[in-house]
């Protein structure tokens, strides 16, 4: 079923500006009975491997309500879902922000599998269902920022990607994880530009991987994760600029050396480093990245004020010690 779990970073959704439509739909739900229900709702929901029931959406199904990590405050407002799903970078669906949704419904997300291979004992093939089954769902609220200097606010639903792993049995050579998204050049028309070399891989070091925070997203706002954004699964690591939380996930490989991934080969490997950690004193050679510009639902005028970058994305107490010892410019 799915449940809450209560950790010391968590604090409660209240303490975040929620989206007028977040609210509306859980009050919607209080005042039809749906909390009664919801314990049998739920399990319902687990037994289809998902918060809501593929295809569809089941607006019975109500968000766990406690959430987020650390220092979320009440300027950390949650952008709006119709800025989440519009505004979006996904070059496999084209390189134009509106671009993902306008071209998501070529992304076909049923049926899905994810193959899980390299160092460790229990390799295999999975349908999405079978991945996701047996990981209880939470929601997490978290900072998403772009190396582009943009960020938002999502409550994301997922399960940690540590979780997943564990399954599969990791051996000792394995020091890293490789993940890659799908590769369908006659469904997606971004694949068909050379923009980029497909298919997108990211990676991570071991205990980033494992770290409590990194998770598998399979929606967000309480409902199934939109293609636009990823879907059916995709990686999310908060303290990270956005494009290592890598989209629509078909294959984890589990290595022993660092792998090449996407954007740090992009351009020779000199403005997107594989650690690409949140840092407002590392500039990219062609911007800073010491504030950011937060899309919260406000104003036109809003667009265009800035705000200081956190370290580490706000999670410099969570994190930090992943880095110890590390010059940051070197391994940025």
């Amino acid at each position: 079923m799915l449940i809450r779990r209560r950790r010391p970073w968590d604090l409660s959704e209240n303490a975040v500006t929620p989206h007028e439509k977040y609210v509306s739909r859980r009050a919607f739900m209080a005042a039809a009975g749906a909390t009664a229900a919801a314990p049998a709702l739920l399990g319902a929901a687990r037994d289809a491997h998902a918060l809501v029931e593929r295809p569809g959406h089941n607006p019975a199904l109500e968000p766990i309500s406690e959430s987020g990590w650390s220092q979320l405050g009440p300027d950390d407002k949650l952008t709006p879902y119709e800025d989440v799903t519009t505004y979006n970078n996904f070059y496999e669906l084209g390189t134009g922000k509106e671009d993902p949704a306008e071209y998501g419904h070529y992304l076909k997300t049923d049926p899905w599998s994810v193959q899980v291979d390299g160092e460790c004992a229990k390799p295999g093939t999975l349908s999405y269902e079978d991945f996701v089954a047996p990981h209880p769902l939470e929601e997490r609220i978290y900072r998403l920022r772009c190396v582009e200097a943009w960020s938002m606010v999502v409550p994301w639903v997922g399960f940690p990607l540590g979780d997943a792993l564990k399954r599969f049995e990791p051996t000792g050579n394995a020091k890293y994880v490789r993940l890659e998204t799908i590769l369908d050049k006659e469904m997606l028309p971004g694949q068909r530009t050379n923009v980029l070399d497909w298919p997108y891989v990211e990676g991570l070091r071991m205990d980033e991987a494992m770290h409590p925070l990194t998770i598998l997203a399979t929606g967000l706002y309480g409902e199934e994760l939109p293609n636009q954004n990823g879907a059916p699964l995709r990686l999310v690591v908060p303290w990270k600029y956005g494009f290592k939380s890598i989209k629509s996930i078909v294959r984890i490989t589990f290595t022993e050396e660092m792998p090449a991934t996407t954007w740090a080969a992009y351009g020779g490997g000199s403005e997107y480093g594989f650690y690409a950690n949140v840092n407002p004193t590392v500039d990219h050679p062609r911007w800073s990245q010491a504030t950011e510009r937060r899309l919260d639902g406000g104003s036109l005028f809003s667009l265009f004020e800035r705000r200081d970058t956190l370290m580490f994305n706000g999670y410099e107490e969570a994190v930090a010690d992943l880095y110890a010892g590390m010059d940051l410019r070197k391994w940025f």
